[in-house]
């Protein structure tokens, strides 16, 4: 197999994954938000902590978003 053809195979993968795991990471980012909400009046610190992971996970999608421009430039260049 053509080393250029099995890149472009693993960057096309790559490619879907990468949109897989930030749409992924968004539900659970809002999963996290809605939870929050439900529990800040019986406990804070916990709605507090789900506010911050849900953060965090916001930033990972800005990541993988990131990844995803870089690998958009890549192709192409092997």
């Amino acid at each position: 197999m053509n080393k250029s053809i099995a890149m472009d195979d693993i960057q096309k993968k790559l490619q879907t994954l990468i949109d897989y795991w930030i749409e992924h990471n968004g539900e659970h980012e809002q999963e996290f938000r809605d939870w929050a909400g439900k529990v800040v009046s019986s406990s804070s610190e916990v709605a507090k902590q789900l506010q911050k992971a849900a953060t965090k996970m916001a930033a990972v999608s800005d990541e993988l978003m990131q990844a995803k421009q870089a690998l958009s430039k890549s192709k192409g260049v092997h």
